[in-house]
């Protein structure tokens, strides 16, 4: 195997396992663009008939509603084995207990800064969300309660879901997550159509204010294009995985955890790295043997030979800088230490620390939300968690006149250094009524 040398603007690696095509765009192709904007407008301009339409083309669904019924919600969960019910509603109390005490560590308050001078802020809850679950070739039974719990702790009134078809049929067990997570509408309804439907509504789909959830290209498209008429959770793309092994991490492990994430898509990168070249050889290696007979291996296959890499670093410290340039999705910990990167790693949108905690865990059911920051978001946010579904507004109040006259004053001469004169004559008014001064601007006067 050749060893390359690569040069990022941090340090410099060996790169063992380069991915095919670094410079590849996993963004938006202008075919996607363009057909997810033709979709919206159509649904835009004829509802429900323009919906109904996309559904049967793609999914080959066309029902008169696509809102399951009370009766329709008792009969899937009739179908699906109480062990599934049971293991949704455990995972779901962890997601739960989670959101609850993000929703605890924020507080309204309110303060005096000078006599009668009041300033406030609350935390409101957004009034109307738009949860997508996605499908396709997988039931995302976790998804719901990423999203749908999360909001509805947060104090969200109507969060109306939708899911679509997986190969014709209805994924039931999907239906029971989100209806156990609190859902007040579910729809069986997938695509660009679910999401126009629920940013601009129709007919039968009352419009929301934010749209949260992940999704495949066309999905995260419409979700980009509708972003500013609605509000969205966050940006994500392909999904990614970082690990940092030093050499007491067991090869095998970090094998079966870079292929755990690589069969999400064959567009999902799986990266390695280590101070350690013995592991990071002996990592692929294993990998080579995982995938001849993984069952997901049309994906995982893909995505490491076009996406995998693996570094070789002098140092952890060099690791940690290397991790940070690439500011990935999940990135776990697997060294003597792992608590270290909380102190030395900076870009991130989740870490998972130690050997005994894997991404999985945070995918599935350990209660922390896996909606997270992909394509270097992660220097900028974090992932969905249930202030996302809060708007921070603040309020004032003035009540002793003698500081509004002082405001009044000073908002004058503010305002006036920019020119302002609409501004200033607001705070003039004030500054004259509460202390019995003319306006040199106005023949007004203020009776005592």
């Amino acid at each position: 195997m050749t060893v390359e040398t690569a040069t990022t603007s941090f340090v410099a690696s060996q790169l063992l396992k380069a991915p095919a095509d670094t410079s590849a765009n996993r963004g938006s192709t202008p075919d996607v663009r363009a057909t997810v904007e033709n979709v919206i407008n159509d649904v835009r301009t004829r509802g429900d008939e323009a919906v109904r339409e996309y559904s049967k083309k793609f999914d080959n669904y066309a029902p008169e509603s696509f809102l399951l019924t009370a009766e329709q919600l008792s009969e899937i969960m009739g179908r699906v084995p109480q062990q599934v019910i049971d293991d949704i509603t455990f995972v779901q109390q962890q997601v739960r207990f989670m959101a609850q005490k993000q929703l605890e560590s924020l507080t309204d308050f309110e303060i005096e800064t000078m006599p009668g001078v009041l300033l406030g802020q609350k935390n409101v809850p957004i009034q109307a969300v738009g949860a997508y679950i996605p499908g396709g070739k997988y039931p995302l039974l976790a998804s719901a309660h990423m999203t749908i719990i999360t909001a509805k702790v947060a104090g969200v009134a109507r969060v109306a879901a939708c899911t679509p078809l997986i190969k014709g049929e209805i994924p039931d067990a999907t239906v029971v997550a989100m209806h156990l997570a609190g859902a007040d509408e579910i729809y069986l309804l997938g695509g660009i159509q679910a999401i126009a439907a629920m940013a601009v509504g129709t007919e039968s789909i009352k419009p929301v204010n934010m749209l949260a959830g992940p999704g495949n290209a066309f999905v995260a498209e419409a979700k980009r294009q509708l972003f500013g008429e609605v509000g969205i959770d966050l940006f994500a793309g392909p999904t990614e995985v970082l690990i940092v092994a030093d050499e007491h991490a067991d090869a095998f492990i970090v094998a079966v955890d870079l292929l755990s994430q690589a069969e999400h898509g064959p567009d999902s990168p799986a990266v390695l790295i280590t101070t350690s070249e013995k592991l990071a050889r002996e990592v692929i290696e294993h990998i080579d043997t995982l995938l001849v007979d993984m069952p997901t291996r049309d994906y995982a296959a893909a995505a490491w030979q076009d996406w995998g890499a693996v570094h070789v670093v002098k140092n952890l410290d060099d690791a940690y800088a290397l991790a940070d340039e690439y500011a990935y999705e999940h990135v776990q910990i697997l060294t003597e230490n792992p608590r270290e990167a909380l102190e030395k790693m900076n870009f991130y949108g989740a870490l998972f620390l130690g050997e005994g905690t894997c991404v999985s865990y945070g995918d599935k059911v350990i209660g922390t939300n896996h909606v997270l920051p992909t394509r270097g978001a992660a220097r900028y946010t974090g992932g969905l968690w249930v202030g996302k579904f809060l708007r921070t507004v603040t309020y004032q109040e003035v009540t002793n006149t003698e500081s509004s006259a002082f405001f009044g004053e000073l908002c004058g001469r503010a305002a006036r250094v920019e020119r302002f004169e609409g501004h200033a004559r607001s705070g003039d008014v004030r500054a004259a009524k509460y202390r019995g001064t003319t306006l040199p601007w106005s023949t007004h006067t203020f009776e005592k």
